[in-house]
Formats: structure tokens, sequence, C-alpha cells
């Protein structure tokens, strides 16, 4: 999602952002990145690569340039974006169900049932108020002035949102000026209303309030810096499955 219009102008959403680079120099600049990444080690955002050898700790990629989405571009998205998530989840109780888009002949029978993701035990399990989508992170590119491309859909555990939320703390951290001048939407509340969203979906035998955890595979998973930072958003016990019991109600 770049700046630059078709004709390599700059589009008007970053001309604001434009003339803060104009006026900011280049050692500055560099002296700013270098402060990020020491931030950056200091807190521990880091995520793992076991397979290309070396410290398998890497920090996170850091461009010290926002990406900027005027107001209308990103309430254009939102509604797509939320009308694209509700459709999967529709698809998801449909598979598992009825199977109506099989039976129409838009999604073959084998796409779904030969899929090795395909869960046979949960065929006619209805879950807590028919969500089954509730996280999902959409891959986006744009490629051109109004149009978007979605380059995939994560509904399973989708990973990624801890760094987005402490790269918008570093860039307040050390660009404040650039954010004072900017009407910007705020990410911080993201833990609060994921917690809110778990609490929706707990069982229907729950009394009271549910006691919601964050279950990990452990310090060694690749995606361990997000688990321990959203148990910390929200508040929330970090778990491993020995941590927890069945009880048969």
């Amino acid at each position: 999602m770049n700046g630059m219009a078709v004709d390599s102008s700059c589009r008007p959403a970053y001309e604001a952002i434009r003339s803060w680079l104009e006026n900011t120099s280049h050692d500055i600049l560099e002296t700013k990145r270098l402060d990020a990444e020491a931030l950056f080690r200091r807190i521990g955002i880091t995520f793992a690569v076991y397979f290309e050898g070396g410290d398998p700790e890497r920090l996170i990629p850091f461009d010290i340039v926002p990406r900027v989405l005027d107001a209308s571009e990103w309430s254009f998205l939102e509604r797509g974006l939320e009308q694209r998530i509700r459709a999967l989840n529709a698809f998801i109780k449909d598979v598992y169900h009825d199977r109506e888009i099989i039976r129409a002949g838009v999604v073959p029978e084998r796409l779904v049932l030969q899929n090795d993701s395909f869960c046979v035990e949960m065929e006619q399990v209805d879950v807590p108020g028919d969500v089954y989508t509730h996280i999902a992170g959409i891959d986006m590119v744009r490629v051109g002035p109004d149009e978007f491309y979605v380059l995939e859909d994560n509904c399973r555990t989708p990973s990624g949102v801890s760094y987005m939320l402490e790269n918008r703390e570093v860039m307040t951290r050390l660009f404040p000026d650039l954010f004072a001048r900017h009407s910007i939407e705020p990410v911080s509340h993201y833990g609060e209303e994921l917690l809110e969203m778990l609490s929706t979906v707990a069982p229907p035998n729950c009394n009271g309030d549910p006691t919601v955890v964050l279950m990990t595979p452990g310090a060694y998973n690749s995606a361990y810096f997000e688990h321990t930072f959203l148990a910390d958003e929200m508040g929330i016990e970090l778990v491993e499955a020995a941590d927890l019991i069945v009880e048969d109600l």
C-alpha cells in the first residue's frame, strides 16, 4: 500500500507524510530507526525462525514510513472486510451442517470433504453464537488508487496483531509530533475487544463470567511473544496443555 499514484505523483493521503519526510533529515530518520530496533530488542519484540540457521530470534520488520489510509478508504475497506468475514463464517457453518454451497455446485464436494483440514468430529456440532471465525487475519495489497486485492484469509490462528500494536506504540514514542498533527484511529483497545469477543462465545452452561485463558504451545513456539503480549493485554492467564483439565459435566 504505497503512497504513489498511477502517474507517480503523491496520493493525497500521503501529502502530509511527504512534507514531514522532506523536512526531516536522513540522519534523524536513521537515528530513529536504530532507536526503534533498540526498543524492540529491549522489549523483546521478536519472532522465531528455526529453519534458516543462526540465531532463530528475529526482530520484526519495521518501516519508519507509515502506511496511510484516509477515512473514506478505511470506511470502504471496513465494510468489505466485515462482509467477507461474515461470509467466511457462514461458509464454515454450512460445510459442517447443511452443505447448501456444495449441493448448489458452487464448491466441489471433494475440495471440502477430502481437505486435510476438514474435521469430521465437527459435523453437526453447534457452537456458541454460531461463531466459527473468532479472529480473522486478512492479508491485503493495494493494486490501484481505489482497488485492493485479498491475498489470503487466515481464519484459524492468525498471528501478527501484537507486532502491529507494538509498532504503533514505538512510532508514537519516536515521532510524537507526527501523531499530534493528525487525527489517527486508535488501536490500543484491541485487547479489550478481543477479551469481550471471547467472553461472548462461552458455552451455554457457563454460569456467571467465563474464565478466559490463552493457550500456548510454549516458549519455543514462533509466536510466543504474541501469546504473552495478548495475555497481558487482556489480563488473563497464559497456559499450556499441562495446566488444563477436562471435566465431563
